[in-house]
């Protein structure tokens, strides 16, 4: 039976990007893999044929030879395509970190292949905080889903606890490919780079050593975090194939908006309502803080917009010696809904500003009318 083409195993144009192929054998291989569909043998050809359609056209130098021969370019030992039982539970060395990384949040993994068995990828948590724990720390409770090492088989994926050099390899994971007068060493196609197969897979986890479950963990973050710091759990990321080490958790703070405080870096800074009167006669206001309430005097006079700084009553960070400081703006409210004692009393008020008078108490009102009558007078030469 002839092979399908490459780009039809995974539903991609032949000019597909590298991300279109990604994605493309990522559903496909979720779609088909073994452990959504046990016993269906059919399943397991397709999951095997996505996965090798993908190792090729993932790979530059692959991709190109199969484009100009197809799967000429490969037969005979000349390619990484006929990938055959492997060390992975017979899927062709098929990663499942590179399966369910994305799903699973692993943005933190990566890098080249190397031969053997290589640690478990890395995974990340994005753990939202308010205010008030980023500031004072806290210990969560998080529940992650995750690749763990299959009990049965400890992770190494043989059913009877045997495991054998791949003949194909000796157990050195790489093959010499000669192509003309070029030599060239790739991944075995038969043990997938792991140097080993397995003759009786784990029925548990298919030989692959791994299986997929959710993870609770207790999760202590320091006092100060702030968001985008980043926690690491040593080891309690997916487990490696094949009993390798497991990778790391990395659970990464996101801090909410606060109903009362901005926080900018070690500062915080929140507004002040404050009334007319209290701003043109003066006042003492109270004012919330993390730690409690504090005092603020208002001076008479002040003018909306006015700063006030009450010292080491910001955020003491991860990073920091001391505490920052909180920044009060006093904002000047407008009086609504006014009794008629209120209204008579404050048109009495205004009544008071009349002529020269009024700019004498307004001078940011002083200085904008002078600032307009020059503009005209301007606009008229």
């Amino acid at each position: 039976m002839s092979k399908r083409d490459y780009y039809e195993v995974l539903g991609v144009a032949r000019n597909a990007s590298d991300d279109e192929l990604k994605k493309a054998y990522r559903r496909c291989a979720m779609k088909h893999h073994p452990d959504r569909n046990p016993g269906d043998a059919a399943a397991e050809a397709a999951f095997k044929e996505c996965k090798e359609a993908y190792d090729v056209l993932s790979d530059g130098g692959k991709r190109r030879l199969y484009d100009q021969h197809g799967h000429a370019a490969f037969e005979n030992g000349m390619g990484g395509g006929n990938a055959g039982p492997g060390f992975g539970g017979g899927f062709g060395g098929a990663d499942m970190g590179d399966i369910f990384g994305d799903i699973f949040g692993n943005i933190f993994g990566g890098g080249a292949r190397q031969q053997g068995p290589r640690r478990g990828a890395d995974v990340g948590y994005v753990m939202e905080l308010n205010l008030e724990e980023a500031v004072a720390g806290v210990e969560k409770r998080i529940d992650i889903p995750t690749l763990a090492s299959c009990e049965p088989c400890k992770g190494s994926g043989s059913e009877d606890g045997k495991i054998d050099t791949c003949g194909t390899c000796h157990g050195r994971g790489q093959v010499r490919m000669q192509r003309g007068p070029f030599t060239m060493q790739a991944p075995c196609p038969h043990c997938g780079g792991a140097g080993k197969t397995i003759a009786n897979p784990c029925k548990h986890c298919n030989g692959n050593g791994r299986v997929e479950e959710d993870k609770t963990l207790s999760v202590k973050i320091p006092a100060g975090v702030d968001s985008g710091d980043r926690i690491r759990l040593a080891g309690e990321g997916e487990a490696g194939p094949a009993g390798a080490p497991a990778g790391d958790l990395y659970v990464e703070v996101r801090v909410r908006p606060h109903e009362i405080f901005e926080r900018d870096g070690d500062d915080l800074h929140c507004e002040v309502p404050i009334r007319i009167s209290q701003a043109a006669l003066g006042d003492t206001v109270r004012v919330p803080t993390l730690g409690g309430e504090a005092e603020i005097r208002i001076p008479a006079e002040t003018q909306t917009g006015k700063v006030f700084r009450l010292r080491d009553k910001g955020v003491k960070s991860v990073r920091s010696r001391a505490p920052g400081d909180l920044y009060c703006k006093v904002v000047v409210e407008t009086p609504v809904n006014l009794t008629v004692a209120q209204r008579e009393l404050l048109e009495q008020f205004e009544a008071t500003f009349v002529g020269d008078n009024a700019r004498r108490h307004s001078p940011k009102a002083s200085t904008f009318l002078d600032g307009v009558k020059g503009f005209w007078e301007r606009m008229k030469s």
